[in-house]
């Protein structure tokens, strides 16, 4: 079963972004940063959640990103689905920080369940067969609008979703031109999407 290994987000300023995800939201091997001035105007394409166990830890991980220097998408509220919020981070990706629990059960801290790449994309029906075929496995589909893929034992798991959707669940404007500024490591790249994500090839990572 294929799996994504890293993602890799390319930024004007590596020393900078690391110093903000490492001060926002803990992490460190699950994201790489690379330096690069692509040209990229408005929504890219794709979003990052971090899912978590309750709405207090939600708050705490939002107030670190927005002292950290995010931007403010959607205030954190309560939903159908639970209750998140969404950000802008200093380099210009948007970061989604959720759960599906509506009252806290414990203290707040710092930790997440897992890490979500949703990926917007033109046809959803066509890129899910697209991942079929290079060996991923489908964990949940609901028609043309959504699909999760089983993450196995990979750090990150992968979702598809219209784009429009996506901007809009986001509270961003679907717009943008340019690069994608990511580039996803997994056992079954190398390879470009229909939607242009790329993929590069990908060793798992070494135990410490």
């Amino acid at each position: 079963m294929a799996s994504i290994e890293s993602v890799n987000l390319d930024v004007a300023d590596p020393t900078a972004a690391n110093h903000f995800y490492t001060t926002a939201f803990g992490l460190d091997t699950q994201v790489r940063l690379r330096a690069s001035q692509a040209p990229t105007t408005g929504f890219r394409g794709f979003t990052l959640s971090l899912t978590v166990s309750q709405p207090a830890t939600v708050n705490g991980l939002i107030d670190a990103a927005l002292d950290a220097g995010a931007t403010p998408l959607k205030p954190a509220a309560k939903s159908l689905w639970g209750y998140g919020g969404v950000v802008q981070a200093p380099d210009g990706t948007v970061w989604k920080v959720a759960t599906s629990a509506k009252k806290d059960t414990g203290p707040a801290t710092r930790q997440f369940d897992e890490i979500v790449l949703l990926l917007g994309v033109a046809d959803v029906t066509a890129s899910k067969r697209f991942y079929v075929g290079r060996g991923f496995a489908v964990a949940k589909s609901f028609g043309g609008m959504y699909v999760e893929f089983a993450a196995g034992s990979s750090p990150v798991k992968l979702a598809l979703y219209r784009r429009r959707a996506l901007a809009k669940d986001a509270g961003i404007s679907p717009d943008g031109t340019g690069a994608h500024r990511i580039t996803i490591g997994g056992d079954a790249g190398p390879f470009t999407d229909p939607d242009g994500f790329a993929w590069q090839a990908a060793s798992p990572a070494l135990a410490p």
